[in-house]
């Protein structure tokens, strides 16, 4: 029954990548017509595409997003969005499941891949990790997304988390932004993507349905960057809870 899974998992995986393929094709040229627009209107008219492709993706690989707490977020209200990072799958149900326009911050890397590369420079706040330069650059660009009023989409713990922990720790970096920017944080959880697409397995994958759950934001007016540490630390400790009490119920 295990190789019986096992070649069915590389089976699905083909046909995820081919559909993923097929429909990118699709979406690639609406996609780099948007980037003639300034900010924020090219974040505005991208994310409504970004969902509709989702849309459409998801279900036909047998993984619906069951998304939850889509109230906390106030109309005229933009936040910084930290989320858990577990497999590549994160990434198209992260962005376009948040309400509203966001950017991410993203490897600079990936956007020398032909084609998908169009459409990741267009959605994301692109960084070169080992460029100093593009660093300190990255954090004036993230500030003025949200002074333009676009949500930021941020990975606090950097990389996949590989490990058996819930959570890996987490970076600094969207909690000095939002402390920077006085904007509140919105604490975002997934579930599943893991198990959809394993990293410790080549060329691999299962369908399963997917939860992304936003919880309700937390202030940071009135803190100064000598509250990084302990701000970073609350917010790891929210996410750490709810993710160890809900995922054995939604897995």
């Amino acid at each position: 029954m295990k190789q019986v899974k096992n070649f069915l998992g590389h089976i699905y995986f083909v046909y995820a990548l081919l559909l993923f393929a097929c429909t990118m094709l699709i979406v690639v040229v609406p996609i780099w017509l948007t980037t003639l627009l300034p900010e924020p209107q090219r974040a505005r008219v991208m994310h409504p595409i970004f969902r509709l492709w989702m849309s459409v993706f998801m279900p036909l690989v047998f993984c619906p997003v069951r998304r939850k707490g889509k109230h906390h977020f106030k109309k005229g209200e933009h936040y910084v969005v930290v989320i858990n990072h577990n497999s590549l799958a994160d990434i198209p149900v992260s962005s376009p499941w948040i309400p509203g326009p966001n950017k991410t911050l993203a490897k600079v890397e990936m956007a020398r891949v032909p084609i998908f590369g169009v459409i990741y420079k267009a959605g994301s706040i692109l960084v070169d990790r080992k460029n100093r330069n593009s660093r300190a650059e990255s954090f004036s660009k993230m500030n003025e997304m949200l002074e333009k009023g676009v949500h930021l989409c941020l990975y606090p713990e950097g990389t996949r988390n590989k490990t058996d922990e819930p959570l890996q720790p987490f970076f600094d970096g969207a909690f000095i932004s939002a402390i920077k920017a006085q904007r509140p944080v919105v604490p975002g959880l997934i579930f599943n993507t893991g198990k959809v697409l394993p990293h410790n397995k080549a060329l691999w994958a299962w369908p399963r349905p997917i939860h992304i759950h936003f919880l309700e934001p937390v202030p940071t007016k009135g803190l100064t960057l000598n509250d990084t540490a302990e701000f970073k630390q609350r917010i790891y400790n929210l996410m750490f809870e709810y993710y160890t009490a809900n995922r054995e119920r939604l897995s």
